[in-house]
């Protein structure tokens, strides 16, 4: 069993909330779902739609072709009709005209008669569970926990009254899957929770923002601290201060905002406080396509900050690595005494995925703090010369009478202003070395496919699981592909690469950007270039049969 339905329409009629049902009550059935979302910058209008693939196997990327049809308006049809495959059904309200292949329905006058002209989309529900073969039990349960206890009563009659309207022979037995259905952004909110953090300050700026809602929304709960701040550059030196104080903090934005916080980025890394920053990718420059997607924010996240200092750079690949990524983010962090930068995008954040319950039990932390009695009064030293470069880290007012100096100058040992070349010198090695223990222990990436391969094929981040899916397919074909998915992209650590590569007679780097970000910094590395190039920059993920054929154009 493989569905892909798409839901449809303009901004405000409803779309989210179908979408979001289906996905649940799929879930309780027993079925790996993976829900995408596509919409435009708008509060009302536009054209925007959910594409809800359904599975009873594991699934880790969308589809191009159509089983079934949503439309809640006519430009949905026009736009999506011819991506509907052969037997598959589409339907909408009967007061949508021009589409004779188009099953129709009195949809909204039948939620009117109910009470409330929205509730079509609990009409819709009940005919698209009807067309799967499913019952109505789950589909009763979602919605007596989704709406308050005024709506669940109506909202049951029109699923009845929809699951009435289709006939159907498909019958399907529930299952039971042990998972939990959740989308990139609150993975990292829930793997930051884990971690520890007791401080998340932001300005909203899509398609971050679900970091920062799903922050607050747990604030309570969690005793965290979450603060909606003016702008992005205090959001950073917010978080700053309180990591220097001896808080877990985290901060996030999108690519703009990140260009805000590039002076604190710099000051994090002359005082050597650790900061996880989360970067949410959508295509620039400037506010480009705010509500899409790209990997295109790689380069000037490895630069960024000016002067020379080390970080670490983790991009995820789905939401499962989202989740266990940020709580290591923080752990980096205060190990090295570094900034963190974590890289999703918008993809990856907003796409609903049913998984594995994350393993709470195996989080260890560490937050590598130096013992304040190992240091009589007047003998700690914050920026001490060490043979690792990371120096002992005390915290302000239990430093055991000693003073925690932080300075954005050039500074000593001490932590006082010294502009002497002597130390210059010292201060920039000492903080090197810290980059060459970060690399050291960078993790391999994720191998796919075969052993027994001739084509090499590299990605990185969220397009893990469209590479996954393709290349599975090809090799179930006669292909011989192995590829190599990377989630430690900064610093690079090349060793897997380059053992894979001289096994190879072809290399291929897929990668969602027009320069080829990723496959630069291998060749910088690795001095190793591509043989092939597999770009996209619309704005759009790939979907399975895009990349298939375009891996099998260069094949």
């Amino acid at each position: 069993m493989d569905y892909n339905i798409l839901i449809g329409g303009a901004a405000g009629q409803g779309m989210d909330t179908v979408a979001h049902l289906l996905t649940k009550v799929m879930q309780r059935n027993g079925f790996y779902v993976y829900t995408t979302a596509d919409y435009m910058s708008r509060v009302r209008g536009g054209h925007n739609f959910f594409q809800i693939r359904i599975s009873d196997r594991p699934i880790h990327c969308h589809k191009r072709e159509l089983d079934m049809i949503f439309a809640l308006n006519a430009e949905t049809l026009e736009r999506h009709l011819p991506r509907l495959k052969a037997g598959g059904m589409s339907f909408c309200d009967d007061s949508i005209e021009g589409f004779p292949e188009t099953k129709k329905y009195n949809l909204i006058k039948k939620a009117k008669e109910l009470g409330n002209e929205k509730m079509l989309t609990s009409v819709g529900l009940a005919i698209i569970i009807r067309y799967l073969g499913l019952n109505l039990d789950h589909a009763k349960e979602v919605l007596r926990s989704k709406f308050k206890p005024e709506l669940i009563d109506m909202n049951i009659e029109a699923l009845r009254y929809g699951y009435e309207l289709l006939e159907s022979d498909n019958k399907r037995e529930a299952g039971e899957l042990d998972t939990i259905l959740i989308d990139g952004n609150s993975a990292v909110g829930l793997g930051a929770v884990a971690a520890g953090c007791k401080l998340y300050c932001a300005y909203p700026m899509t398609p971050s923002s679900g970091v920062l809602g799903f922050m607050a929304a747990a604030s309570e709960e969690m005793e965290i601290a979450v603060d909606q701040v003016e702008d992005e550059v205090a959001a950073l030196n917010m978080a700053l201060g309180a990591a220097y104080t001896g808080v877990r903090a985290m901060t996030g934005s999108s690519g703009g905002g990140l260009a805000l916080m590039q002076e604190a980025m710099s000051l994090a890394g002359i005082i050597e406080t650790p900061i996880v920053v989360i970067n949410v990718q959508r295509p620039g420059p400037a506010t480009g396509l705010p509500t899409n997607t790209e990997q295109s924010d790689l380069r000037f996240l490895v630069h960024s900050g000016h002067g020379e200092f080390p970080r670490k750079i983790i991009a995820f690949r789905n939401a499962e690595d989202a989740f266990y990524q940020t709580v290591r983010a923080f752990d980096i962090a205060e190990k090295y005494q570094i900034p963190v930068i974590l890289l999703s995008d918008q993809y990856l954040a907003d796409a609903n995925v049913n998984i594995e319950p994350f393993d709470l039990e195996s989080i260890e932390i560490d937050r590598h703090l130096a013992n304040p009695k190992d240091y009589e009064p007047g003998t700690y030293n914050r920026y001490a010369f060490t043979e690792s470069g990371v120096s002992p880290r005390l915290i302000p007012g239990r430093a055991n009478g000693n003073i925690v100096m932080v300075d954005s100058d050039e500074h000593n040992e001490f932590g006082r202003i010294d502009e002497s070349a002597e130390n210059r010198i010292k201060m920039v090695d000492k903080r090197a070395k810290k980059g060459d223990l970060v690399l050291e222990e960078s993790e391999d990436p994720w191998e796919i496919g075969v052993d027994d391969f001739d084509t090499l094929v590299v990605c990185w981040g969220s397009t893990y699981g469209i590479v996954k899916e393709a290349v599975e397919a090809l090799n179930e074909e006669g292909h011989k592909i192995k590829a190599l998915s990377y989630a430690d992209v900064f610093p690079l650590k090349v060793d897997k690469f380059l053992e894979y590569h001289k096994k190879a007679k072809k290399y291929i780097m897929v990668e969602q950007n027009h320069d080829g970000q990723f496959e630069g910094l291998i060749r910088q590395y690795a001095l190793v270039k591509a043989d092939h190039l597999i770009r996209k920059y619309d704005g759009r993920a790939w979907y399975l049969e895009e990349l298939k054929a375009e891996l099998e154009e260069v094949l």
